[in-house]
């Protein structure tokens, strides 16, 4: 795909005031949590809380509303884990375009149940947004159908940049911008207004480390496609750049970061339990680098130069909310067993009657919650006169579970972490 033309902070505003009434300004909402813990303040800015639950919404109907009469008689066509499908099919609804989206095999229920309930056609093939791109560029060409990509394009990116617009009338003293990065249109738009009316605000994205196109391709100097992508977070799997917001990322963002698949699942946990709201695991990408860089660095004690030199206030951008509750639950148990307060052990006790109370007996005098308790005695690791007890514990704190594993083996037990 040839760039198709700069974006400017007027092409932003524009969008702004195309979007105004379709749209509703997303919060601003101040972490004391977060805050405590970089050592700056923080804010999140919830566009979880957007229209069909993302930001993408701003894009999809900046570029369709602008379509000819014709263009919009022929309808159009997407492709998308989620939530730009949704965006795409909302908008379609509101404009009255018809609206075919592709999307992965693999794309969580609720997304894909979500863009049909908006009007679109959904058909689902491959594993990856780079297939289904390029199923939908062929129905494109076959039908007449104009695609909206889901960040290529100046109108995708200007009608993402105006959540920055956003981000400096809610916070016009902000310093820092976090943003989670896929193909990098919202952090591309973001990054336009923000070196247009305030430019010297330090502006960051981040990457799912599994899922990092981006890194390669700044040290290439061009898009490059990375070699393999696995990651929960869906919404910001995308295996190539994109021309029109690498581009602009290359010349306006500081730096590009990446973030463990561990560590967005504790960052959604922190942001489900302290800010309540709920967020998809690409959403929590921004909190997750901000947690890792608290720490591995000590804030200033003026609470201005907090983690990593990182100034305040510092914002970092909620993109979506649609995660499906099968995964969250999964997510939610592998944050807490990160964060050490989720606990699975293997024990090997005596055949004999009181053994599994005695056990019991032990985690409540160490304040560990049973939540599980299986009982076998199948298992090829164990002798005849043992039985196997699998036990999940709810623990407060990784210190807290070292110390439960550390007692119930000083007492003898036979202890193997699962």
């Amino acid at each position: 795909m040839e760039a198709l033309g700069s974006v400017t902070v007027e092409d932003i505003q524009a969008a702004q005031r195309l979007l105004d009434g379709v749209i509703r300004p997303t919060p601003l909402e101040f972490s004391r949590a977060l805050s405590d813990r970089v050592g700056a303040e923080v804010y999140l800015k919830c566009e979880n809380l957007q229209r069909a639950g993302s930001f993408k919404i701003r894009g999809a109907y900046t570029r369709m509303s602008r379509l000819s009469d014709a263009e919009k008689e022929a309808g159009v066509v997407a492709a998308s884990a989620g939530n730009h499908a949704q965006g795409v099919a909302l908008a379609a609804s509101i404009l009255g375009i018809r609206s075919k989206v592709y999307m992965p095999l693999g794309a969580p229920m609720p997304k894909l149940l979500a863009t049909q309930a908006y009007g679109a056609t959904v058909e689902q093939l491959g594993s990856t947004i780079d297939e289904c791109l390029a199923a939908a560029q062929i129905f494109a060409d076959e039908t007449g159908a104009v695609l909206v990509h889901p960040f290529d394009h100046p109108d995708i990116v200007a009608g993402q940049g105006t959540c920055g617009l956003e981000i400096l009338e809610q916070c016009p003293d902000v310093r820092t911008v976090v943003v989670e990065l896929g193909g990098g249109g919202l952090l591309a738009g973001i990054s336009v207004a923000l070196r247009a009316l305030k430019p010297d605000v330090r502006v960051i994205g981040v990457q799912a480390e599994t899922a990092a196109a981006y890194p390669l391709s700044l040290t290439a100097g061009h898009p490059v496609s990375v070699p393999r992508m696995a990651t929960m977070a869906d919404g910001i799997a995308v295996g190539r750049p994109g021309v029109v917001p690498f581009a602009i990322i290359k010349d306006l963002v500081d730096s590009v970061e990446t973030v463990s698949e561990d560590a967005m699942a504790r960052a959604l946990l922190f942001v489900l339990e302290r800010a309540k709201l709920v967020v998809e695991p690409a959403g929590a990408a921004a909190v997750a680098w901000l947690l890792e860089e608290a720490k591995t660095h000590t804030a200033a004690p003026d609470g201005r130069g907090a983690a990593a030199g990182l100034e305040g206030p510092v914002v970092a951008v909620l993109s979506g909310g649609n995660i499906d509750p099968l995964l969250m639950l999964r997510v939610i148990r592998n944050g807490l067993a990160v964060a050490g307060r989720y606990l699975r052990l293997q024990v090997h006790v005596p055949d004999r009657p009181g053994s599994l109370s005695g056990l019991l007996m032990e985690c409540a005098s160490l304040d560990a919650n049973v939540l599980e308790v299986a009982h076998s005695r199948t298992s090829t690791s164990i002798t005849v006169d043992e039985v196997e007890i699998r036990l999940e514990l709810e623990t407060k704190s990784q210190q807290h579970a070292d110390h439960v594993i550390a007692t119930l083996r000083g007492h003898g037990f036979r202890i193997q972490v699962a």
